[in-house]
């Protein structure tokens, strides 16, 4: 089991955000991606960062700058967009000599606006294509941390060189596409930040104190980390990898080798059927079963090996590194895993080759060994190494299925240009399907593909439960009565096979499992949440803090507070729809939202924004009872508070400023 961008993976999810591969790596998700932070205040800023800004602007005299109407303007940003104040504002104290006003100096070093952000020289930046649009792709090369970011974002960065500060980006943004994107442009800037993408680096304050406070040798670290997730990580086997390459398996990129190769490749899978159809061997057969259970448990360590270089063999080959190599216990399942991230960075073609070298290893090995036992069947571990083969088949026939979010998925995924493929394919399955057929709206083209591949992916899922049942009780069953009934050595390898073999039915089950927990939890929370003061009154102060509205009394809070209503949604679902009726507005109460415009013509869509926890959306188009301009969709498992039109009309839409 690796975490290459062939295994099991989350959606890149939206590309505003600034994405960054897992640091931590676990199995089958080197695609999985965690959200870049968002920020708190208008700039972006941290809290505690917001009021020591604020306290020190309170302190410093003449923050107010003349205009030449005798207004005061606003300072920074808002200044140079000609923004003045209603009434002037004057100091009582003097303003002291110029290179002394140690206030305005300090409050210049702490604004954001002022900064003046610079990537790094070492920074890698690269421009891929996909059916959803252009995206970029940028990798940190001395952590080999890789965000994703769309078009829009890249041309921010671009004007990231050192010589401009935060303000004129957004001035300079400004006058070429009319928008103002202060806190998008300092979100963007935190996010690079954060990621040690700058020029100056980034410390990470609570991993050094969490550190500090537990202190001990990498060893003591290491289990203390396997204690908890389960996972030990042997550092980064680049070397090791491509010693091998220099060593001899260079010569599998010769293409009479690779000749050579598939003719055994086939010429095996021949012999396998041959050997099934001849019976001269069966899955219970065997004169010891627990020295042929060691030696198969053995021989399927051995080949997993085999996969995960595959994989990374194809990394170094392209000048790519490997980020870190480990052992996990995946679900019950024991897993070597190879965290080859850096393959976000690798043209198409070649993740597609890296993606496809696993299960032809695979292929490979299982070739030689379908040989072996056709040319010499009376050989002494005959019986082993038909066992051997049969798993080694079954396993890359479910790896290459591209219905399953497996080599086969990423194989597809990147052929087509849909990295998502899978999860938006389920989303539109999910939500959409039956909302359009509900209301009799056309199907575009790229939405009969998804529903096309979501129905596929699903029939798929049942089919193999059902026929992996049956296949296993036909062709193991044997195998299985004669382990158990072998006595305690042979059930212990019985139980490890099942681990190792059984570990993508464990991972399903489970998240099954966590998939109705987390409905049957959100469905009493929203049932609680109508008997509970203390929720209401949380969604009242949200309300109240938002920056639209005036101070709201607290008479209106309270009959606010008992009217408001409480969403859970699931990544993916889209709460409002660009071009629908407005009819109500939501503050955000926990996760990620994204917002995005989709082109009517072409489906495509571009993310505008993110939302975190304390923003709202849809007031504007409620107030005015206009249509949505754009679509929000959930990116994380989220909770939302709910104003419905009426209750806005009702108690806030006189006190909008």
């Amino acid at each position: 089991m690796d975490i290459t961008p062939h295994e099991p993976a989350a959606h890149l999810g939206p590309s505003r955000n600034g994405l960054e591969a897992m640091p931590k790596p676990c199995p089958g998700s080197a695609r999985d991606v965690r959200m870049r932070p968002t920020g708190e205040g208008v700039l972006g800023m941290r809290k505690r960062e917001i009021q020591v800004y604020e306290a020190v602007r309170a302190r410093a005299p003449g923050t107010a700058e003349a205009a030449p109407d005798g207004r005061a303007s606003w300072p920074g940003v808002w200044g140079k967009l000609g923004v003045k104040r209603t009434t002037a504002r004057t100091t009582r104290r003097r303003r002291p000599a110029a290179g002394k006003d140690v206030w305005r100096a300090l409050t210049d070093r702490i604004d954001p606006a002022k900064d003046r952000p610079k990537l790094a020289d070492d920074i890698e930046v690269k421009k891929f294509s996909a059916r959803s649009g252009d995206y970029v792709m940028m990798a940190n090369l001395r952590d080999l941390i890789h965000y994703k970011f769309d078009a829009g974002d890249a041309e921010i960065i671009a004007l990231m060189d050192g010589t401009r500060s935060i303000e004129e980006i957004v001035v300079q943004r400004l006058e070429e596409s009319g928008e103002i994107e202060l806190s998008g442009v300092a979100d963007l800037v935190l996010t690079l930040y954060q990621g040690n993408f700058l020029d100056r680096p980034y410390v990470d304050v609570d991993a050094a104190v969490a550190r500090a406070l537990k202190p001990g040798t990498s060893v003591s670290r290491k289990f203390r980390t396997f204690a908890k997730t389960l996972t030990i990580e042997f550092g980064s086997p680049q070397r090791l990898v491509e010693k091998l390459h220099n060593a001899g398996l260079r010569v599998f990129f010769n293409p009479l080798v690779n000749v050579v190769t598939v003719a055994i490749s086939l010429a095996g899978l021949v012999a396998f059927f041959v050997v099934v159809h001849r019976k001269e061997f069966s899955i219970g057969g065997g004169s010891s079963l627990a020295a042929e259970g060691l030696i198969l448990l053995a021989l399927n360590y051995f080949l997993t090996f085999a996969h995960e270089v595959g994989h990374a063999i194809v990394l170094v080959r392209h000048g790519r590194r490997v980020k870190g190599a480990g052992f996990q216990i995946y679900f019950g399942s024991p897993a070597w895993f190879v965290d080859s991230t850096d393959s976000l960075m690798m043209e198409p073609k070649y993740r597609i080759a890296s993606s496809f070298a696993g299960p032809y290893a695979d292929m490979f090995l299982a070739g030689i060994g379908s040989l072996i036992i056709l040319i010499w069947p009376h050989i002494a571990v005959g019986h082993v190494m038909y066992k051997f083969v049969v798993l080694n088949y079954f396993l890359i026939f479910l790896n290459l299925i591209p219905l399953l979010e497996l080599d086969g998925y990423y194989i597809l995924a990147d052929a087509l240009r849909i990295p998502d493929l899978r999860p938006r394919s389920l989303s539109f399955l999910r939500y959409d399907f039956i909302r359009k057929l509900r209301k009799r709206e056309p199907f575009h083209s790229n939405e009969v593909g998804l529903l096309a591949y979501g129905i596929l992916g699903v029939v798929a899922s049942a089919a193999l439960l059902v026929t992996g049942a049956l296949y296993w009780k036909e062709l193991f069953g044997g195998f299985v009565i004669a382990l158990w009934n072998g006595g305690l050595v042979t059930r212990i390898l019985l139980i490890l096979l099942g681990l190792f073999v059984g570990g993508p039915l464990i991972r399903g089950t489970v998240g099954l499992v966590r998939f109705l927990a987390r409905k049957i939890r959100a469905i009493w929370r929203a049932v609680r949440f109508r008997f509970e003061q203390s929720w209401r009154i949380e969604a009242a102060e949200l309300i109240d803090a938002l920056p639209i509205f005036d101070d709201v009394p607290e008479d209106t809070l309270s009959d606010l507070a008992g009217r408001v209503k409480l969403r859970s949604v699931g990544p993916g679902h889209v709460i409002v729809r660009q071009g629908e009726r407005a009819e109500a507005f939501y503050v955000v109460r926990s996760g990620q939202l994204e917002v995005y415009e989709t082109d009517a013509a072409t489906q495509k869509e571009t993310i505008l924004r993110v939302l975190g926890a304390g923003e709202s959306f849809g007031e504007l188009a409620v107030a005015t009872a206009s249509v949505r301009t754009a679509s929000v969709r959930a990116f994380e498992q989220s909770e939302l508070f709910q104003i419905d039109r009426n209750t806005f009309h009702l108690l806030l839409a006189d006190m909008i400023k």
